[in-house]
């Protein structure tokens, strides 16, 4: 897995726009030509993308969810998963996808490039936390204590799995190179989970949301670990859409077809696997403490 510690937030946002500009130049005019060709033949399908903030090991979730949205849409619905947030990130910023459950940080990144299409409501409300989580016997009492550590991330573009815990160093006045003894990243936050209740790092960061329902449906496995810090509440990753796409009858569609989940059987499945209580809208005002975190990390680095 590769160590933390090279590239700044600053060197991760340039990158990642050279690699969109690079995949807009190779792959824009195949796009467009399967657009063409697909709608020549009837309804396009939605192309919606799911990165590792989606619990998506459970292929029955999946499965409903597709069944639920061509349904509502009344057209075929491709759903698209990668390994990191970026990869998807790019998709969607270079059209290749109609739609996609993001990462907040991604989302603060592209502001002026993404548009809301609705938020998850978790335990009432479109917040969710950060965790650090150490070993379920590990005696240390607060943040500090991790110092020397080997701490396993989940994602460069995570909020919860990276970005939380990169401002808590930089209000430090350090970085994970000069803070941990190691890190890595694990690309998923279950995997954050499985590194640390394995050994394999003494303490992760991860989407507080994960924990909770994996300490649900994974108790044995959670309970090997224990939550040492948590985050204030901060916007959940939303459903987001290229800004020129946001009045688009596909996309309002789409909209609709999250905001009335709990009104059709299978999207009230869908809910309940995800042990959210439904979707809402989301002004941008929403991501204004993720930006904050954002902003903060990069007048530091």
């Amino acid at each position: 897995m590769p160590g933390v510690g090279g590239p700044t937030l600053g060197d991760r946002a340039r990158w990642t726009r050279r690699a969109v500009l690079g995949v807009f130049c190779t792959s824009g005019a195949l796009a467009l030509d399967r657009r063409a060709a697909a709608g020549a033949l009837g309804d396009a399908p939605l192309r919606f993308g799911l990165t590792p903030v989606f619990l998506d090991s459970d292929a029955h979730l999946l499965t409903i969810l597709e069944r639920y949205l061509s349904a509502r849409l009344a057209r075929p619905v491709q759903l698209t998963k990668r390994r990191t947030y970026q990869e998807i990130t790019t998709l969607l910023l270079t059209g290749q996808l109609d739609a996609a459950w993001i990462c907040g940080f991604p989302y603060v990144q592209f502001r002026s490039q993404l548009a809301l299409v609705a938020a998850p409501l978790y335990r009432g409300r479109p917040l969710y936390q950060s965790y650090v989580i150490v070993q379920a016997g590990d005696p240390v009492s607060g943040f500090d204590g991790l110092r020397g550590q080997v701490h396993a991330f989940s994602d460069p573009d995570s909020n919860s799995g990276f970005l939380v815990t990169r401002h808590l160093l930089a209000t430090r006045h350090e970085t994970p190179a000069s803070f941990f003894r190691r890190s890595f990243f694990t690309y998923g936050h279950r995997n954050v989970v499985r590194a640390v209740a394995s050994g394999l790092a003494q303490s992760g960061s991860v989407d507080g949301y994960v924990w909770d329902v994996m300490a649900e449906s994974e108790p044995d496995l959670v309970g090997q670990t224990r939550v040492l810090h948590r985050s204030a509440p901060l916007g959940f990753p939303p459903i987001a859409c290229q800004t020129a796409r946001l009045g688009s009858p596909l996309v309002r569609e789409l909209r609709e077809a999250f905001l009335g989940m709990d009104g059709d059987p299978d999207g009230r499945e869908v809910l309940r696997l995800l042990r959210l209580d439904g979707f809402a809208g989301a002004d941008p005002s929403l991501y204004d403490g993720i930006a904050a975190l954002y902003d903060a990390v990069r007048t530091a680095s």
